[in-house]
C-alpha cells in the first residue's frame, strides 16, 4: 500500500508540475515559459520524485513504464495493474488541481488543457502516423535511459538525473508533435476535462507508449540483462 500511495503522489506531481506549468505559465503575456519551460518543468518533476520516493516504489510515475519495466524483467506482473489505478488516480487528482486554480482567472477557457492530440489538435499539425511514430520512438528511448540508469551495474545515485533529463529532451523533440504524452496516465488525466476530441484520441497514447515501452524492455534484457545474485 505504500507503493501505490507513493505512486499516486508522484504521478499527481508529475502532472501539476508538467501540465500544470503548460497550463498556467506557457503563455502568460511577455513572462511565459514556452514549451522549454514545459519541458524543463516536466524533466523536473521525474528527477524530484526519483530521489523522494524511488525507494519507496521505484517512481514509475508512468502505465507505460511499469509495463516496459515488466518487458525488461524488472517489475512483477501481479503488481502491473494496482500500480497502473495508483497512477491514473494520482494523475487525475493533479488535473483537477490544474483546473480548480486555473478556474480561478476571470475570463478562463479551459481550450485544450495540455491534452495530447494529432491532427489539427497537434500543436504544429501533425497527422496520426507522425503521432505515432514519436509516441512509440520517445517511450522507447525513455525506457532504455530509465533501464540503464536503474541497472546494478550504472552509477549508483545518478537514476534520477538521467531520467529527469531524458524526459526533458523527450519533450524538447516531441511538443510540437503531440503535445508530448510518452505516459498514459497523464494523458487521460488531461482528456477527461477536455473530453470531445481528447477522448477521441486517446488510444493512441495508451498504445504508442506501452508499444514503445515493451520493445524497449525486451531489447535491454537482451543488450544488458541483470545479473542473479
Amino acid at each position: 500500500m505504500k507503493k501505490l500511495v507513493a505512486e499516486f503522489f508522484g504521478t499527481w506531481w508529475l502532472v501539476l508540475g508538467g501540465c500544470g506549468s503548460a497550463v498556467l505559465a506557457a503563455g502568460y503575456p511577455e513572462l511565459g515559459i514556452g514549451f522549454v519551460g514545459v519541458s524543463i518543468a516536466f524533466g523536473l518533476t521525474v528527477l524530484t520524485m526519483v530521489y523522494a520516493i524511488g525507494h519507496i516504489s521505484g517512481c514509475h510515475l508512468n502505465p507505460a513504464v511499469t509495463i516496459g519495466l515488466w518487458a525488461g524483467g524488472r517489475f512483477d506482473a501481479k503488481d502491473i495493474i494496482p500500480y497502473i489505478i495508483a497512477q491514473l488516480l494520482g494523475a487525475t487528482a493533479g488535473a483537477i488541481i490544474i483546473y480548480l486554480i486555473a478556474s480561478g482567472k476571470a475570463g478562463f477557457e479551459l481550450g485544450g488543457f495540455a491534452a495530447n492530440g494529432y491532427g489539427e489538435h497537434s500543436p504544429d499539425g501533425y497527422g496520426l502516423i507522425a503521432a505515432l511514430i514519436c509516441e512509440v520512438v520517445m517511450t522507447f528511448m525513455f525506457l532504455m535511459v530509465i533501464l540503464g540508469a536503474t541497472h546494478s551495474k550504472a552509477p549508483k545515485g545518478f537514476a534520477g538525473m538521467a531520467i529527469g533529463l531524458a524526459l526533458t529532451l523527450i519533450h524538447l523533440i516531441s511538443i510540437p508533435v503531440t503535445n508530448t504524452s510518452v505516459n498514459p496516465a497523464r494523458s487521460t488525466s488531461q482528456a477527461i476535462f477536455v473530453g470531445d476530441w481528447a477522448m477521441g484520441q486517446l488510444w493512441l497514447f495508451w498504445v504508442a507508449p506501452i508499444a514503445g515501452a515493451i520493445l524497449a524492455g525486451i531489447v535491454y534484457k537482451y543488450l544488458s540483462p541483470e545479473e542473479e545474485e
